[in-house]
């Protein structure tokens, strides 16, 4: 029975929890989870249960998401572009003083670009023979 209790608790303590929206949590009941199936696979990667707590997986949700959201804000104050878009060159630029976020942000530029240049070059032989 005390095991049971110490469940309630755990709901209710998550209940009262505000959302990143500043909303109450019924708000954040309605949201639509993103990342729930691939922060489950993350963190049964990095050593977490196979199937984690709900309410631990809607927390490092929202913390990304809370992250996601400074860092495109930041960057949208930054607008080294004119035409105030975002551009990857000011995300690079909020991350300079991070060296393991920065050079793995440059690893998934380089190998987008490789993947650009792989699926540009098998389509190309394809229209040729149309």
């Amino acid at each position: 029975m005390a095991g049971q209790q110490s469940n309630d608790k755990r709901h209710d303590a998550s209940a009262a929890r505000p959302s990143p929206s500043g909303g109450a949590s019924g708000d954040n009941q309605a949201r639509k989870r993103l990342f729930s199936k691939e922060l489950r696979n993350m963190m049964y990667g990095f050593g977490d249960d196979p199937q984690p707590y709900a309410e631990s997986v809607e927390l490092l949700e929202d913390l990304v998401i809370q992250y996601i959201t400074d860092m495109t804000l930041k960057a949208s104050e930054i607008g080294s572009n004119k035409q105030g878009r975002m551009v990857v060159n000011d995300i690079l630029y909020l991350l300079r003083h991070d060296p393991r976020k920065y050079a793995r942000v440059k690893e998934l530029l380089s190998m987008n670009e490789e993947l650009k240049r792989a699926r540009k070059a098998f389509d190309e032989p394809s229209k040729g023979l149309e």
